[in-house]
Parts: structure tokens; sequence; C-alpha cells
């Protein structure tokens, strides 16, 4: 990884105070591997309530319209992306100065914020001013990182211009009627996600730290797992009766089978080799993270469900948990498509699960059945992949 060095051009006056950056890289441990600082999981605990409050914007109701579980992805989308932004900071700069902790502190704020808003949105402004505080913060933090290098200035140029252009937009937005903020709001973001593609170019060559990103990313993975667990405690009632435990059981087995899955990949070491700019990686757990959100939801709608002695499930709630599944499924075939061809076993692996997922979800409408093939389902698709993953990770 190249690091941020102090031989660059003298920063300008109105940087090198307070906020003067020393040029400093990210610290490593005695075997030169970057992890997670304190620091980085402390702003992850905000995201978690974040998180939780995208999932409440879904309700308990078990016919969920398009236009609810669109919301409720979009809201996801721009929670994860303001988290993924200092991520991407993080493991190319991070000095860990007292400026960089407390302009982080002030980030914390501002996620805060935006879980106070999600609840409200589009009529309280409070998503909008949170997500601005946080996003001002990064933009604070790469003009600190500006001066410091020339490989730093063509990086910190190409977001700058991006996210700040973005940032713009979302301040017009504080102005705009109700009814126009969420169009605004897309606009921005549109603008922000496609930044980092148009310069690839120039951000592969300042390569993010190929241990950190895919640590980081795996963290927040993890964080969206354990939301869905939360869901499914949340839905098995006080003092359960066995026939509950055995139900809310097969239940877990399903987010047990993606962890298991999830952290045979990453622990592979594929998504190190040719990371780059980690683009694609960072992109495609957009998607994957926004299946496992639904995936906990649904699955713990089914619970309830079963508490209640319902026989057939509601279409929409079934669509619902297909989906998250088939696009986990996908997800995961297109993370290790970035680095190797699939062969026609892989492709038979991700056949047989999205094939069993979609059978069993339009076939089968009781809860218990359901959740007990899907449960038998997941787990064959783990462990066929895992034999997979492990197979290639040993040629």
């Amino acid at each position: 990884m190249r690091r941020v060095r102090a031989n660059g051009p003298r920063p300008p006056r109105w940087v090198s105070g307070r906020l003067r950056m020393r040029g400093q890289g990210p610290q490593t441990d005695d075997t030169g591997e970057r992890h997670a600082t304190w620091l980085e999981l402390f702003l992850d605990l905000i995201f978690v309530y974040a998180l939780a409050a995208v999932v409440r914007r879904l309700g308990d109701d078990p016919t969920p319209s398009p236009s609810a579980v669109l919301a409720a992805l979009g809201l996801f989308v721009v929670v994860q992306w303001a988290w993924l932004g200092q991520v991407f900071y993080d493991t190319r700069f991070d000095p860990d100065d007292v400026p960089h902790r407390l302009l982080v502190l002030v980030a914390l704020v501002g996620a805060g914020t935006m879980t106070l808003g999600v609840d409200e949105v589009p009529e309280s402004v409070l998503l909008p001013v949170g997500y601005l505080i946080v996003r001002g913060v990064l933009l604070l933090l790469y003009l600190r990182a500006r001066p410091t290098s020339p490989p730093a200035r063509t990086v910190t140029t190409i977001y700058l211009l991006g996210f700040g252009s973005g940032w713009l937009i979302w301040l017009a937005s504080l102005a705009a009627p109700t009814n126009t903020r969420a169009t605004l709001w897309i606009v921005a973001m549109l603008i922000e996600l496609a930044t980092p593609w148009v310069g690839k170019r120039w951000l592969n060559r300042f390569p993010v730290d190929d241990q950190h990103l895919p640590e980081r990313i795996g963290q927040f993975t993890i964080i969206v797992l354990g939301s869905a667990l939360a869901n499914l405690l949340f839905a098995v009632p006080d003092h359960p009766r066995p026939h509950m435990i055995v139900t809310a059981g097969l239940a877990f087995l399903v987010p047990a089978g993606v962890w298991w899955v999830y952290t045979t990949f990453v622990t592979t070491r594929e998504p190190r080799r040719r990371l780059r700019g980690g683009q694609t990686y960072a992109y495609l757990h957009i998607p994957l993270g926004g299946a496992l959100l639904l995936l906990g939801w649904s699955l713990g709608q089914v619970v309830r469900l079963a508490d209640d002695e319902v026989m057939r499930l509601p279409m929409e709630l079934r669509l619902v948990l297909a989906a998250s599944l088939m696009a986990w499924v996908l997800c995961g075939l297109a993370l290790h498509w970035v680095w190797n061809r699939p062969s026609v076993g892989r492709l038979g692996i991700a056949g047989y699960g999205v094939g069993s997922v979609v059978l069993i979800t339009v076939a089968v409408h009781e809860p218990k059945l359901m959740l007990a093939l899907l449960s038998v389902a997941v787990v064959g698709y783990a462990v066929l992949l895992t034999r997979r993953l492990t197979a290639t990770a040993e040629d």
C-alpha cells in the first residue's frame, strides 16, 4: 500500500494550523498489516442504530408495498454510503491524530442525526442535515490530506469535486419543497456513486489497503447480519412454547448459513487479489447488504406469523424473502467472478441456491414448513460452496 508521505508541497496556511496533517500514514501492526482502529469501531456503533432505524421503516405489516421496500432500500444505501466514505478515507490516510479524532467525533454527531431522521423522511430535515455533517467532515478530511503528496492531491481532487457537488445538492434540498426533496437526494446520490467510477483510472494508482478494506466491509456485513438476528430475537414472544423455539432455531440457520459462506469467502484471501481502488468490491456489497437487511426483516415476519398460527404466508412477504436470498446468492457469485472466472461447478452451486429458494418460496405457504426447507437449502448451499471455495484457495 502506498503511504501518505510528508515530502510533498507545503500545505496552505489555512490548513497548517490546528488542522495540519503531518503526513503520517495509517498505523500497522508488527506484521505490517492494517486493521480497524478503535475509533473506526466506535464509529460503527452509531451505524448499528441507523440500520435498526431503517428496518423500523418497514414496520410489522407482513404485506409491504413496493414503495415501502424501495424507500427502505434507498435509506439503507444512504446510510451505507455515508459509512463507506469514511472507510475509503481511512484505508488510504487515517493519521489518527487529535484533529482527525475531533472531526470523526463530529461525523458521529451527524450519523446520530441521520439515525433520528430516518423515521421522519422526507418531512423532517434531520436526515439531510446529518448527511451534510457526515460528508462535510469527509470533505474537510480530504482537504487536510490534499497537500501531503502528489498522489494524495489526485485522489482528493476527484473526491472533492464529485462529493462536493453532491453535498451542494443535499444542501439545496433543505430549502426545497417536501415533495421534491427525495428527487434531489437521488440526484445527489447518483453523482456521488458515479464519482469513484469516473475517477477509477486515477484512484487505482493510489490503491486501497488490501487488508483493511475487506476487513472493514466485512465488519459492516456482520453488523447487517446482527440486525437480521435482532429481528429474529424480537419476533420470538416472551416465554415461547417449545414449537416456537424450534421455529426460531430454523430461522436462525438461514443467516447462520449466510455468515458461513461470507466468512469462508473472506478468509480465503481471494478479495485481496487485484483489489486496486476497491470500487467493484465495495459496490457489490451495497445490494448484498440491502438483501441481508430485507432477509432479516422477512424472517422475523415469518416467525411472527408462525406464532400467530397463520397457515398461509402472504405473497408479498414470500417475494421479499425470495428476492433477498436470490440477491445474496447472485452478489456472492459476482464477487467471485471479479477475481476468478466461475467454473461449471461454481455456476451449478449458484443455480442450486437460486432454484431451491424460488421453488420453496413459491410452492410452500405454511411458515414452519417453509423455514424448515429454507434452512436445509441454505445450509446445504453453504456446505457445497464452502467446499468449492476452500478447494479453489488450495489450488
